[in-house]
């Protein structure tokens, strides 16, 4: 597929192009009867016709139109009808532009880069378990939140009607923040501010008007947000929830608080604290492998290239022993641990990365436990807690040659590139679910539109006419209206995983600091040789212009962590 000379991403992000620039001025000419306007108009707006394959940043930027208007007011001409002919022209030649824009698609298994960095280098890859090599059907957040639900009701005697609540899929989405005083689950972009319309209270969404009376506006100061790993520790009153693990978590969370507000019952909020089900869970995955993993072909795929390729492997995870090895056999087959060149378990992450005083311990293939003082990490053994310093002294595996990859942010990668010098990988499973709707022409319609309309706004707002502010502010209740449809796209309750409207979400912020790559599933690094280098692309500041071109690897399509996420979506 031939591409844009300009990246969806400079055709949909960056505003400036249509907020500040020609459009508006050439759709005025046009209505002079100069012909030019469409040409003008894609190049305004950041995009070429389809195959052209030239960029057009050469040509000059038409001056600010908002003169010519304020002339034509004053000459007795109809402003608001004039705004009108400047909406529909607008509209018109933004459809027109869908097509050049839907041949831009994003490929889901495209590694995405926060920070460059070359296979080349990598001598060493290591990995997480949970949601890393193992991934889960959904009958697993069910069957979390039944045992979590029945652990409440029996071991701490809340009220028998929850048995009443099951799991709601699609409720949330990761990465939201749980204000444990006041018992409100919510979204909060990378500034800290609270996206108003995903405030939940139990079940049922929370006012606006009510959210900025608690909070005196929008803003959660730096100290009210959790802590480093996302906890409510230390006075910290927010509790993040950066583990896919916590979905269910949040669903009980929002059932038990909304019954107890309709049965009229007194409770702190806070007092839900997380209810340990990993226990149960892992001997009810063991019991039913099947129902429960997805099959793990790809997964086996990559850690089979690695090893013919000569590299060094390694698996630390928080599961125990008999749990991985279960779910590896299934994946990999009995012979997994052939692949590994070093096996811990039980690690206790994040504390693994930071805590130098635990020592190693090998376990034996039926579990128990030994106390002899560990020399060294063999191949094929498998190891128990243990601590990174440790580790880096037995292996000498250090610094950027190490790409180690997790799903967990806070957990599995925050510490190794802060501290450590280590590369990351975050998978993201909920990538190739949002890239997916981003790719159908109705989220690209409207998103071209509602970047338009943006611009429209901005640049009208100039004339304070009480005729052309009404129109103005027609337009403003449009986009407000689309600015809730991008949202419940992705979901009805919290919108998308990474976006809040125009601004990056927390979980983003988090993911670009901490991630050197991202992608969906491990299975994505079979689309690249170890030779590739990943590069994040030249996103423009706000103060630079838009005029970059992008190419892409051979089979992939042109994208980038940009692409889609500096849309002004939800």
């Amino acid at each position: 597929m031939a591409p844009l000379a300009l990246p969806l991403s400079a055709l949909l992000k960056h505003k400036d192009c249509l907020q500040k620039a020609n459009a508006f001025c050439n759709v005025l000419q046009s209505l002079h009867h100069r012909p030019s306007a469409s040409r003008s108009w894609k190049r305004s707006f950041g995009a070429v016709a389809h195959g052209a394959g030239q960029l057009l940043s050469h040509q000059p930027r038409s001056p600010n139109y908002a003169a010519p208007v304020c002339r034509s007011s004053s000459a007795g001409q109809d402003m608001p009808g004039r705004l009108w002919s400047v909406y529909n022209e607008t509209k018109k030649q933004t459809e027109a532009l869908i097509p050049a824009i839907f041949t831009n698609s994003i490929n889901p298994d495209t590694i995405f880069a926060n920070n460059e960095m070359s296979l080349r280098d990598t001598e060493i890859y290591g990995f997480d378990y949970d949601y890393t090599l193992a991934f889960y059907s959904r009958h697993l957040h069910t069957l979390i939140f039944n045992i979590a639900r029945d652990i409440l009701i029996t071991n701490h005697r809340y009220p028998e009607g929850l048995r009443n609540y099951e799991y709601i899929p699609d409720f949330a989405v990761r990465g939201l923040h749980y204000d444990v005083q006041k018992g409100l689950l919510m979204k909060i972009d990378a500034f800290h501010y609270i996206q108003l319309g995903t405030v939940y209270r139990g079940l049922d969404p929370v006012p606006e008007e009510e959210v900025i009376a608690m909070y005196d506006g929008c803003h959660v100061p730096l100290e009210n947000m959790s802590d480093f790993y996302g906890k409510s520790s230390h006075g910290h009153t927010m509790k993040q929830f950066m583990d896919i693990f916590s979905l269910p978590e949040m669903t009980l969370l929002s059932c038990v608080n909304d019954f107890f507000m309709r049965h009229n019952i007194d409770y702190e909020p806070e007092a839900i604290r997380d209810v340990h089900v990993k226990g149960i869970m892992y001997r009810a995955v063991e019991a039913d492998i099947e129902k429960y993993i997805c099959y793990g072909e790809q997964s086996h795929a990559v850690l089979k290239k690695l090893s013919e390729h000569g590299k060094k492997m390694f698996l630390i995870t928080n599961s125990p022993f008999d749990f991985v090895d279960r779910g590896m056999n299934y994946i990999v087959g009995k012979d997994w641990r052939d692949l590994f060149d070093v096996v811990i378990v039980q690690a206790d992450k994040p504390g693994f990365f930071n805590d130098r005083r635990k020592p190693f311990r090998r376990v034996t293939d039926k579990g128990a436990l030994l106390w002899d003082r560990i020399h060294k990490l063999e191949k094929g053994k498998i190891y128990k807690q243990g601590n990174l310093y440790e580790f880096l002294r037995l292996t000498g595996w250090r610094g950027s040659k190490v790409l180690y990859f997790g799903d967990h942010i806070y957990s599995d990668l925050a510490d190794l590139t802060l501290k450590h010098g280590w590369r990351t990988g975050a998978i993201i499973p909920e990538l190739r679910k949002e890239i997916k709707i981003m790719n159908t022409e109705e989220y690209m319609h409207m998103m071209a539109w509602l970047q338009a309309l943006t611009g429209l706004i901005e640049q009208m707002q100039v004339h304070r006419d009480a005729a052309s502010q009404a129109v103005v502010e027609e337009w403003i209740q449009e986009r407000e209206g689309m600015r809730s449809q991008t949202k419940d796209i992705f979901n009805p309750q919290f919108g998308s995983l990474f976006r809040t409207y125009h601004n990056p979400t927390y979980f983003s912020r988090r993911l670009s600091r901490f991630a050197d790559i991202y992608m969906a599933s491990i299975s994505c690094l079979l689309n690249y040789d170890f030779q590739h280098t990943f590069f994040p692309r030249r996103t423009p500041l706000q103060h630079e212009a838009p005029f970059w071109p992008e190419h892409g690897p051979a089979g992939i399509s042109v994208s980038s962590q940009h692409s889609r996420m500096n849309a002004d979506s939800d």
